[in-house]
């Protein structure tokens, strides 16, 4: 097995690396304490002309036909520097993934481009709500046909990126009479669409450049062609895309944890205690060892994902292994981090404390830890019935 990056994966993760260095890291405590919604979108545009936004579709569609490796290292690189940026760009990809796999040529060509090619700022998924979270086939809303289209009424919760996207790829009731997660359909919404409500805003307790927003559907009317995928068959759908999505928020969480162990170690170097530098103690140096190894088995994980993912082989037990593992090790990785900087780690002088509470919603959203295990373990207990 080659562990080694192609060259053109090489030089994804430098330009990701390059581009986060000088342009996202020196706003992101800014963005993160002021909000700057135009210098956001505008490095959103850059990173989508650079072909960031489409690096598992292909370039008919304008994408950069990369794979699944490339987008995870970009995306470990991208959280780097600003966790915020990288989770749009995460669910960019992965609304540009869903429309490739399961949308008409035309929806294809009608939406694809215009989120490689930075026309939308954004995509979004409208998924989860109030009484559908770790469980959407609970969903509420409903979508009910009329001639040749659908109303839609209901709302989703916690939409990244809602209020600049272009367009949203929504999930609703079809059949509320079918079997639990049988009678969901999948639907393509533009932004404009009347009836399509962007609601509040949630103050969050990090990654506060990234929009999260309700959605409200008040007899939101759309043409039957703007269905994704079959009749009925949303549920579905919304398994298999979650499953790649999970390697994106798994890449973020490790950019995340190496900026905070990065960031502490090099202060260890610098901090003088008992008349020489903490990094000479062995309790840091175990925070040092421990934090390290868990980020490169994550890296490893991660990888293994991506590469199956790319392969064509299924990829759904080790995805949920991948994002399980590293963004768990994100968050005890930032709080190890934050404990070298002792009360300094504390302040919003120094970026660790901005690290830990972006960290924390990466073992939540995409599914919470707690449904990454079941995946798991129903994975591994299919082998032995």
């Amino acid at each position: 097995m080659n562990l080694e990056l192609t060259e053109e994966q090489k030089l994804i993760q430098d330009t990701a690396r390059a581009f986060a260095k000088s342009e996202l890291e020196p706003l992101a405590a800014k963005l993160d304490q002021e909000g700057d919604r135009a210098a956001y979108l505008s490095n959103l545009k850059k990173l989508a002309e650079l072909g960031f936004m489409g690096l598992n579709i292909k370039e008919c569609y304008g994408g950069s036909e990369a794979g699944v490796i490339a987008f995870s290292v970009a995306m470990t690189e991208i959280a780097r520097a600003c966790a915020s940026t990288a989770v749009t760009v995460s669910v960019n990809n992965m609304v540009c993934e869903v429309i490739q796999s399961v949308g008409t040529e035309e929806q294809k060509k009608a939406y694809i481009p215009k989120i490689c090619s930075g026309e939308y700022a954004a995509g979004s998924f409208g998924l989860t709500e109030t009484c559908a979270g770790s469980d959407p086939s609970s969903m509420c809303t409903q979508a009910v046909k009329d001639g040749d289209h659908y109303v839609l009424n209901g709302s989703k919760i916690f939409i990244s990126s809602a209020p600049y996207a272009g367009v949203f790829v929504v999930w609703a009731v079809t059949d509320k009479e079918a079997p639990k997660g049988k009678g969901i359909s999948c639907f393509l919404i533009e932004a404009d669409t009347p009836g399509l409500v962007i609601g509040k805003e949630e103050h969050k307790m990090g990654q506060h450049a990234s929009s999260t927003n309700e959605l409200l559907f008040d007899n939101c009317r759309v043409p039957a062609s703007a269905m994704m995928g079959k009749l009925n068959d949303g549920f579905r759908i919304a398994v298999s895309e979650l499953a790649g999505g999970r390697i994106g928020v798994g890449s973020l969480g490790l950019g995340v944890g190496l900026a905070a162990i990065d960031y502490a170690t090099k202060y260890t170097t610098e901090r003088i205690q008992f008349g020489q530098k903490i990094s000479n103690f062995q309790a840091i140096q175990w925070m040092i060892s421990d934090s390290y190894t868990e980020l490169e088995a994550a890296r490893l994980l991660l990888m293994n994902a991506a590469f199956r993912k790319e392969s064509g082989k299924s990829f759904a037990k080790e995805a949920s292994m991948a994002k399980l593992f590293a963004t768990e090790a994100a968050n005890r990785v930032c709080y190890k981090s934050l404990q070298m900087l002792g009360g300094y780690g504390y302040t919003q002088d120094f970026p660790i404390e901005r690290y830990t509470r972006d960290a924390r919603i990466t073992t939540i959203y995409e599914g919470t830890s707690e449904v990454q295990r079941l995946i798991i373990a129903r994975e591994i207990l299919r082998q032995f019935s």
